[in-house]
């Protein structure tokens, strides 16, 4: 996505051949095939692990750092070792974000149209709000120390970063559809309405 804004707004003219379809299936590729390879690399450690302080955990799904505090023996290091790997990953895309982000709000305070300026703003935004989320929380769920860690902000943190930026990202990219506005306006207006009918009765 931060590819697809910098082509968009950097380099409209070449945004046909940077961003088309070949180069869609090859971002995809990339993410899907690093993903699925990083998922297959820690669930193959993590059914290696010997548990020995139970097999229950506090959460409705199965979380590395939760089952991680279920391991009893020094393997679990190979696990903290796949960590460390995964975050370096992360942090290159997250370098890569921050970097065509830099050359995205330089072009566009280039800009001489305030309305360009501001329609550009907006159609990045959305993004980085989301990413800003998962990054934040996820950050926060992997690295917080074990002193402040207890079930229920676990729970509540895993929640955060795991379900609600993938749950508002067709909401918040749909946002500059007119249409999905006027539809919640009036939705809105339609609860508003109906708590003030409720409360005068």
């Amino acid at each position: 996505m931060a590819y697809d804004r910098y082509a968009a707004i950097c380099k409209p003219l070449h945004y046909g051949s940077l961003v088309g379809s070949r180069a869609c299936a090859q971002m995809a590729a990339a993410a899907w095939g690093g993903g699925f390879l990083n998922a297959l690399l820690h669930t193959a450690n993590t059914f290696s692990l010997p548990v020995c302080q139970g097999n229950e955990l506090d959460q409705f799904f199965c979380e590395l750092p939760q089952i991680l505090k279920l391991s009893c023996s020094e393997s679990f290091l190979r696990e903290v070792g796949l960590i460390v790997v995964s975050v370096c990953l992360a942090f290159g895309c997250f370098v890569f974000l921050v970097l065509s982000y830099v050359q995205i709000i330089r072009a566009v305070l280039k800009m001489p149209s305030s309305h360009g300026r501001h329609k550009a703003f907006s159609t990045c935004l959305p993004h980085l709000a989301v990413v800003s989320l998962f990054i934040s929380t996820g950050m926060f769920a992997y690295l917080k120390p074990p002193s402040i860690s207890s079930p229920s902000l676990d729970l509540v943190v895993a929640v955060l970063y795991s379900v609600i930026p993938a749950a508002m990202n067709p909401l918040i990219y749909s946002m500059r559809n007119k249409e999905l506005k006027d539809a919640l306006r009036k939705l809105f207006r339609y609860i508003s309405s109906s708590l003030i009918m409720g409360a005068k009765s």
